[in-house]
């Protein structure tokens, strides 16, 4: 593996794990204060702005990366009828899943705390970001089936 292919690995690993952890982190941190009228409007707010930027800017790296290392490891025809190619498409999809949910999510928090209200834009986005909890450990378990199989610890 050239020295280029192992950094876009590292860098498409570490953006996912941001990605992944912030919205594991607002569902199971944030939201909860939110429900309970522990925070303010305004920094609910701004960290749903954050997240947002965060979430469609790792959703490009991510796209762009992993498109690079599927150009590398994979032919359309491994990508389509291997097991290894279906957890790496079921990523794929679970990456735009996540990305829809975190939009709706963010832009039910911002509908209500542009009204100055808290606790009914946090119960109204924490659907959204309990199903993208549920999706990011998804894509951490595909993550690690590739990561393993790949070592040949699991073979697909």
């Amino acid at each position: 593996m050239s020295l280029v292919n192992a950094g876009v690995y590292v860098v498409h690993l570490l953006v996912a794990a941001l990605w992944t952890g912030s919205v594991l982190f607002v569902a199971y941190a944030v939201l909860p204060l939110g429900k309970d009228g522990s925070l303010n409007a305004a920094p609910l707010g701004a960290l749903a702005g954050k997240l947002t930027t965060v979430s469609r800017a790792s959703a490009l790296v991510l796209f762009l990366t992993g498109g690079h290392m599927a150009a590398y490891a994979y032919t359309v025809e491994s990508l389509t009828g291997s097991p290894r190619g279906h957890l790496v498409l079921g990523m794929l999809v679970l990456w735009f899943v996540l990305a829809g949910l975190v939009e709706v999510g963010a832009s039910k928090i911002t509908d209500g705390t542009d009204q100055d209200k808290v606790r009914e834009p946090a119960r109204n986005a924490s659907p959204f970001f309990q199903a993208g909890a549920v999706v990011a450990l998804l894509l951490l378990v595909d993550a690690g089936l590739l990561v393993v199989s790949g070592m040949g610890i699991f073979i697909l």
